[in-house]
């Protein structure tokens, strides 16, 4: 068991910050080397096509399976793990977060529900698999080398995650300005919660830095998701602390500090309130089932 999650970047495979890997047929497990690195997190953008084929993982705790024809996209610092690839044909698409644009960084990013593989049907096989292929035979060294040629390479990648995002919005999104203020405003609230939760616990807080008054913020966050503004701190609090539960070995009250707690006896009461068992138990119930 290690002190820490290990964080995998792209340097030591590309310094361009862009790789894709055309997948035929595979079929692999997790204790194939080569399919997965343990569990741990990615500093990039996973971006997995799966035209056919059964893939299965773990991701933050949940045992995500597509298959047949699907798309599904991992963000950065997910904890994960491989379990299982069967006759998985495909592309595998890794990208640094600052290559993308920030209206398709933003869907994927501030979403306001739990990330799922999602089906896709012929036309979009066909449109993903064209703008892959156009992406793969464009990211060559050479046309990485030069200023025109890498943007060229942006443009593609910009493309097909484009296509992402127009499949996990249903296909009839027209971007935020058509979004209601209160759910512009909820989007905003949870991407800035998984940037400052650590040092940030209480709406009022976050009501400050986007310039509104706690009420309406609360107000605003229960009318969309249902969840005080709160609960959704408490979560990204609550879902760190349990990667660290189970994927380090460190001490309960090193955890609390992790997140930016000074009195640990606090953080274990708020952990067993939120999750219904005080932390150690979780340890203990999640490591058991290995």
């Amino acid at each position: 068991m290690k002190q820490s999650i290990p964080t995998y970047d792209l340097n030591s495979i590309t310094q361009h910050g862009i790789l894709i890997e055309r997948i035929e047929k595979r079929t692999m497990s997790s204790t194939d080397n080569l399919f997965d690195k343990g569990i741990h997190r990615d500093s990039h953008y996973i971006f997995t096509f799966l035209e056919s084929g059964r893939a299965k993982m773990m991701v933050d705790f949940k045992v995500i399976e597509a298959w047949d024809s699907a798309v599904f996209f991992l963000l950065p610092g997910q904890v994960h793990q491989g379990i299982l690839m069967e006759q998985v044909t495909g592309w595998f698409i890794a990208v640094k977060a600052d290559l993308l644009p920030d209206a398709v960084r933003s869907v994927f990013e501030e979403s306001l529900v739990d990330i799922q593989p999602v089906a896709v049907d012929h036309s979009w096989i066909e449109k993903l698999n064209t703008c892959a292929g156009m992406l793969q035979m464009s990211c060559t060294e050479e046309m990485l080398a030069t200023k025109e040629g890498f943007l060229v390479v942006q443009s593609l990648m910009s493309a097909f995650t484009g296509l992402y995002a127009l499949i996990f919005l249903g296909g009839s999104h027209t971007g935020t300005s058509s979004e209601s203020r209160a759910v512009q405003l909820t989007r905003k609230f949870r991407i800035l919660i998984r940037k400052e939760f650590k040092t940030l616990k209480s709406p009022s807080a976050y009501a400050r830095i986007l310039n509104i008054s706690p009420g309406y913020l609360t107000e605003v966050i229960r009318e969309v998701t249902g969840k005080s503004a709160q609960h959704w701190i408490h979560q990204e609090v609550l879902i760190e602390a349990k990667r660290l539960l189970f994927f380090t070995q460190l001490s309960v009250k090193e955890i609390a500090y992790e997140l930016g707690y000074g009195d640990h006896a606090y953080f274990s009461r708020l952990f067993s309130k939120v999750e219904g068992c005080p932390p150690t138990e979780f340890r203990d119930k999640y490591r058991s089932r290995q």
